[in-house]
């Protein structure tokens, strides 16, 4: 199974663990390949409902050769599956020491950054579905209502250690204010 990209900052620089290097990629770390089972199971059930009606019905209705019209769905379907992987690959963060980087996005790459001393309330969410296949949400709140600061899909230890990670930074940060 795929798992998202994850180079150690300063890897091979003699740098200490988690130390940052002048000019140096951040440590990113990509999503679990949980949230990507999650969302194709989902892309399979409600695409693969759609063409069981979209062949049944007209083919009931209107004669057998109208059964083919279950052929776009399922097209939908494999176009869908390749986009999700793509979506789901494009997603990671790396915490550095005076921010928090997110980035996604495949044809339009979107990068936030959210300054730990900015940051007002971290959350951990948990819907019946994430919780199912053991993911959770954290979602970044600062004082910019327009943030979209939300990483989705970790492992619910991983949410909490992030979560208690930054609070306990921007706390230290906004200290100073």
């Amino acid at each position: 199974m795929e798992t998202g990209t994850g180079t150690g900052t300063g890897a091979g620089t003699g740098a200490a663990p988690g130390a940052e290097v002048p000019g140096a990629e951040p440590g990113w770390t990509g999503l679990p390949g949980g949230l990507l089972t999650l969302r194709r199971l989902l892309l399979v059930v409600w695409l693969g409902a759609a063409a069981v009606v979209a062949g049944v019905l007209p083919g009931v209705l209107a004669g057998p050769a109208w059964a083919a019209c279950a052929l776009l769905p399922l097209a939908v379907l494999a176009w869908g599956w390749v986009l999700l992987g793509r979506n789901w690959r494009s997603w990671r963060y790396a915490e550095r020491a005076d921010d928090l980087l997110i980035s996604r996005g495949v044809l339009w790459r979107e990068e936030t950054v959210v300054p730990y001393g900015r940051m007002q309330l971290v959350e951990v969410t948990s819907g019946p579905l994430e919780r199912r296949f053991g993911l959770a949400s954290v979602q970044l709140h600062t004082a910019a209502a327009a943030t979209d600061a939300r990483i989705p899909g970790l492992d619910p230890r991983e949410a909490e250690r992030l979560r208690d990670r930054l609070t306990e930074l921007g706390e230290a940060r906004s200290a100073g204010l």
